[in-house]
């Protein structure tokens, strides 16, 4: 009879306290978010670790001495930064006398982008990091241990790790092997297809150059123009925002060929820019900001930019971030994001299994609707 084999699960306060070589070894590589690199960059930045509410305590697990599975994880002392909401959790607990926070978050800081949690080499690993996720939050009289942005593999095999799913909903640009854009506005309805075309036209017409940058390309420069754009749509959105600017200068190091920055630029200088990164087979859209208001450059840079590169690229979508229905006339259509919760209190966690029973009837339906009214054409048209 073959014995269980024996996984040691191991908590580390920091990504360095691994090498790029066994934490890489355990990702499929597809986006750079839960790379060594990236993950290293906020830490080293000073985004996430001291002050921040974002405590790394990122989980190792090893058989016979050798790296299996990794997990991203911090310890948070708030729910900001997470696009998955559960304020509303909180202050239900709160008020009826228990602590929320710290709780127990395997994510990837400020990335509302969908991608493998539970890193493994081995599938055995993938219960043996959540066990042990789940035994540390226990000893530790945590309220909760939450994965977001987790796959759909990953979402199904939640209810056998003894975590409860939750679905959201994001706006996601499907490249139907499309030869350029005008293919890709040969598939909408003529109205929509009129709206976009007037909309790039406008927005080209600011008075200046539109320029796509990745690589090498990226010149210290074009980050103090971007930071001047992030911080102004920072403040407003968050109050503070999340990144550091030192982050930007360790992705000019080690991040830029990660990144596609897009740029507009009028006399002499930058006015308004995108921030996307890019994966093995999809563009992620992340930050935006502008220095002047100039009709419509907004989805010029965001939307249609990316979905150029895409095309280009051969990249099979385009992931445009969290929330936004406005992005549904521009071609963005409506997808399902996943997340698994476990929470602590028991009484409390079937109140919110019921609550996320309904909740997903409700995205389902939502996401219905808008697939059913989005603007490509309709049969027979």
């Amino acid at each position: 009879m073959s014995e269980t084999p024996q996984i040691e699960v191991s908590v580390v306060g920091s990504i360095a306290a691994i090498s790029a070589t066994d934490w890489d070894g355990c990702t499929d590589g597809q986006d750079p978010f839960t790379s060594h690199r990236f993950l290293l960059a906020l830490e080293e930045s000073g985004s996430v670790g001291g002050g921040t509410g974002w405590a790394p305590r990122h989980l190792v697990a090893r058989l016979d001495g050798e790296i299996i599975g990794v997990m991203p994880m911090y310890a948070k002392g708030h729910s900001q930064g997470e696009y998955v909401f559960d304020h509303a959790w909180a202050g239900a607990f709160e008020r009826s006398g228990g602590r929320y926070y710290p709780k127990l978050q395997c994510a990837v800081p400020f990335t509302p982008a969908t991608g493998p949690r539970l890193l493994v080499r081995s599938d055995i690993a993938r219960e043996a990091l959540v066990s042990a996720a789940i035994q540390i939050a226990t000893d530790n009289h945590v309220s909760s241990f939450h994965i977001t942005f987790c796959t759909q593999e990953e979402y199904a095999l939640g209810p056998e790790l003894g975590m409860m799913q939750r679905v959201g909903q994001q706006f996601h640009w499907e490249n139907d092997d499309y030869t350029d854009f005008d293919a890709f506005l040969a598939k909408l309805s003529s109205r929509k297809r009129k709206m976009i075309r007037k909309e790039r036209r406008l927005a080209q017409g600011f008075g200046g150059e539109i320029l796509q940058l990745t690589g090498d390309q990226i010149q210290p420069e074009h980050w103090d123009a971007f930071w001047q754009f992030y911080q102004d749509t920072g403040a407003r959105k968050w109050g503070t925002p999340y990144l550091t600017r030192e982050f930007f200068n360790i992705a000019q190091r080690t991040l830029r060929d990660d990144i596609l920055l897009v740029l507009a630029k009028r006399d002499g200088k930058y006015i308004a820019g995108a921030l996307n990164f890019i994966g093995t087979k999809t563009l992620f859209g992340r930050y935006w900001g502008c220095a002047e208001d100039h009709p419509y450059l907004h989805f010029e840079l965001c939307y249609y930019q990316a979905i150029d590169y895409a095309i280009e690229h051969n990249l099979a979508r385009v992931e445009a971030g969290a929330q936004g229905e406005h992005k549904l006339a521009r071609g963005y259509m409506p997808s399902p994001v996943y997340s698994l919760h476990w929470i602590a209190d028991k009484g409390f966690e079937r109140a919110v299994n019921q609550f996320l029973t309904d909740e997903r009837a409700a995205v389902d339906e939502d996401i219905e609707f808008l697939a059913a009214i989005g603007p490509f054409k309709k049969s027979g048209d």
